[in-house]
């Protein structure tokens, strides 16, 4: 009820930042675009209705707007204080989904909860409820992770718990972006570099090692080094969507002509979704799609700066967070499709198909914008005593009708 209580509506006045709504609104539509056409086929197979993705994304756009309105409504400081609140329900959904019955098992990962409207996958808001946690712990603690190795690793030691659990599932990906996103996050909060590197040492060498030890994980590492040599087996989907790639050359062959998406590539409209892109709209298309996930990014950044700029240090440290998450997804999804990276369970935010990624990318963007209007409330609140003492201190200015009395009266 506290949480609820805490809800405010914004002053209008303040406005949005123009140029990160958008961006967004026109990747949320070239994403709805691409989902009706990368999905056409396999929809019409799977259910014998052509856009049946396409609608169910429509669904999903809707939820993820009004989830994201009323999270643009609660005040940054609610989340910051309920930083306990956020790493137990982090947890406790990552256990949720593994246990039989209540975690849906889909190609041998245990990932999703079935709520009926939706699958939801329980890494997409655990991840967002650990990235809030972790904003607040370097706000709280940020002189101890300044100047003490203890400061930087105990809140690594706080996500081994939910990584963990993320890797029972398995979601290898999921893990990687996590730790990507809070490695940034505790660097951009002053972390000593001599501990900072040897911990990130140590994380790319566990990551390598959990590599090795999964049998799964090898071959996707040969599949991705030659997909041709297992072109039948392994490196079918690798080799489907650079074909994919390929065949768009500079600017494509055109909305809606993909052959890939004919059931040749598969997950054509959620991980391999970018392929089909990149086949409909070429390398024109390509250089449009990263520059505008490069300006999301780059205004998120802003954004932080800005928050940092007023001493709000969770607003920025969580910005920072949140727009890196965007733009490393984003990056790593159009790596894996290209072949430069192996194969990873990640989808394209705002693109692919699937209503977890695009509700939590919405939360996402939503806690952005608020963030950029209590930069803005407090600028306006700062600005606004310079402005009445100016009045105060500015010299009155007398009349020339009044001249004569003036000196009059002072002679």
């Amino acid at each position: 009820m506290k949480f609820l209580r805490s809800i405010e509506f914004p002053t209008a006045r303040y406005g949005l930042d123009g140029i990160l709504v958008g961006t967004s609104l026109v990747l949320l539509t070239w994403g709805l675009i691409m989902v009706a056409s990368a999905s056409v086929a396999q929809a019409d197979k799977m259910t014998g209705a052509p856009f049946h993705f396409f609608y169910r994304q429509l669904f999903f756009v809707g939820l993820g707007l009004l989830a994201g309105s009323v999270i643009y409504l609660v005040p940054m400081k609610q989340w910051e204080n309920s930083r306990m609140w956020l790493l137990l329900f982090a947890v406790f959904l990552l256990i949720l989904v593994l246990i039989p019955g209540l975690g849906l098992k889909i190609n041998h990962a245990r990932r999703w909860i079935d709520l009926g409207v939706f699958r939801l996958q329980a890494s997409e808001p655990a991840r967002l409820a650990l990235i809030l946690y972790l904003a607040s712990y370097i706000t709280r603690r940020q002189a101890e992770l300044q100047n003490s190795f203890r400061g930087l690793i105990n809140p690594i030691g706080l996500l081994m718990i939910p990584a963990l659990l993320l890797l029972l599932e398995p979601d290898f990906g999921a893990t990687v972006v996590l730790f990507m996103v809070a490695f940034l996050m505790l660097f951009l909060g002053g972390a000593r570099l001599r501990y900072f590197g040897g911990v990130v040492a140590i994380a790319v060498g566990a990551a390598v090692l959990l590599v090795l030890i999964e049998p799964y994980r090898m071959r996707r590492i040969l599949n991705f080094t030659n997909p041709w040599a297992d072109i039948e087996h392994g490196g079918w989907q690798l080799a489907q969507s650079l074909i994919a790639v390929g065949r768009g050359e500079w600017t494509g062959v055109g909305l809606g002509n993909s052959v890939q998406k004919l059931l040749y590539l598969p997950e054509m409209h959620t991980d391999f979704i970018f392929a089909i892109l990149a086949e409909e709209f070429g390398l024109v298309g390509i250089a449009l799609l990263m520059t505008l996930f490069g300006v999301i990014v780059w205004r998120g950044f802003v954004i932080g700066r800005r928050a940092e700029e007023l001493d709000a240090r969770f607003r920025a440290y969580l910005t920072y967070g949140l727009s890196s998450w965007i733009g490393f997804q984003a990056l790593i999804n159009m790596a894996v499709n290209m072949g430069i990276l192996p194969t990873k369970g990640l989808t394209l935010p705002l693109i692919s198909y699937g209503g977890s990624s695009l509700v939590s990318v919405c939360l996402i963007l939503a806690l952005i914008l608020r963030v950029d209007y209590e930069n803005r409330v407090a600028a306006g609140l700062q600005a606004a005593p310079r402005k009445r003492a100016d009045r105060v201190s500015r010299p009155s200015r007398v009349s020339p009708l009044a001249e004569p009395e003036a000196a009059e009266m002072f002679p």
